[in-house]
């Protein structure tokens, strides 16, 4: 009887629950797709990210449309998260995602009516203090004695990293015109478009005034900029970080150095030397007095190494 073995062939009927849970599947990877041809156009890692993060958040919903979660899921989600070791910073990062995830959704769809992230802050991490050079290293690197053209202008550029505090865009930004050396003063355009004025110490102010006749002889230099490269344009950011790196390995220090370090170096130092925490803040043109505060922790660390090894009851004895 052939309609009988046809039967026996024919596959069972997928139970009632797993079709639910594809059929959610589907739609949530709908939207998954929806959502990458939407961020066509920004950059590739950013692209990456959201992607990663939401296909994240859509492993985590289950057989839950994305659409229909509300903020106690997410909120769970995010602890799920942080119990699995994400800290603050990536799940800050995550949450980011997801917001833009159902900004996309809101736009796209009368149906959902709010974003189940809104409100919702990732846990604090542990904030981590900036590293600083010593003032012997933050001396060891600048001192550069090679006196090629763009090893002048190398020292030019740290010294004055270093004696003013200033943020590596400020340093790539820098014209000729904002720097007066006989003044001593440096005038840049910090966060906000804010101008500042900041002080220029006697080592930067030689250092830059050995680099003027040196940036004259530059083919095509540009009539604004300060530093600049070989090719006569002003200089980059990715060129000044990878400058940097390279005289920290020829000047023997043993740790990667970055530009921000140098201005890290620069407010520890001055506040070590002053304690005017105020006066820092302008310097480093920050616009709350909190940002400025992490260098008092700097402080106290290098205030308790001394004390560490100085003073005598500082250690415990070793029991006998």
């Amino acid at each position: 009887m052939p309609h009988r073995a046809a039967a026996a062939n024919k596959p069972a009927p997928m139970p009632r629950a797993n079709a639910a849970a594809a059929a959610i599947a589907d739609v949530n990877g709908a939207w998954l797709e929806a959502f990458g041809t939407h961020l066509a156009g920004r950059p590739a890692h950013t692209q990456a990210a959201y992607r990663r993060d939401v296909a994240v958040l859509a492993s985590l919903a289950g057989d839950i449309e994305l659409t229909r979660l509300g903020a106690p899921q997410v909120r769970r989600f995010v602890a799920t998260l942080h119990g699995r070791g994400l800290s603050g910073r990536s799940l800050a990062r995550t949450l980011s995602s997801w917001r833009a995830f159902y900004r996309f959704a809101l736009e796209r769809d009368a149906g959902v009516k709010e974003s189940p992230c809104a409100g919702l802050k990732a846990p604090k991490s542990p904030k981590r203090l900036p590293a600083a050079l010593s003032p012997d290293e933050a001396v060891q690197l600048v001192a550069i004695a090679e006196m090629d053209p763009f090893s002048v202008r190398d020292r030019a550029l740290f010294e004055l990293a270093y004696s003013s505090g200033l943020r590596l865009s400020e340093l790539a930004g820098l014209d000729l015109d904002r720097i007066d050396i006989a003044g001593g003063e440096v005038r840049v355009w910090g966060k906000g478009a804010k101008e500042r004025i900041v002080p220029v110490g006697a080592a930067a102010r030689d250092a830059i005034a050995a680099w003027l006749p040196a940036r004259a002889a530059v083919p095509h230099a540009d009539d604004k900029a300060l530093f600049v490269g070989k090719s006569g344009r002003r200089i980059n950011v990715r060129a000044i970080q990878r400058r940097l790196a390279e005289w920290a390995v020829k000047r023997g220090l043993p740790q990667h150095v970055h530009p921000h370090m140098l201005r890290h170096s620069f407010a520890s130092h001055v506040l070590q030397s002053s304690g005017d925490l105020r006066a820092v803040q302008e310097m480093l043109g920050h616009a709350s007095i909190a940002s400025t505060q992490v260098y008092t922790h700097l402080d106290f660390q290098a205030l308790a190494k001394v004390y560490d090894k100085a003073h005598p009851r500082a250690k415990k004895k070793p029991e006998k």
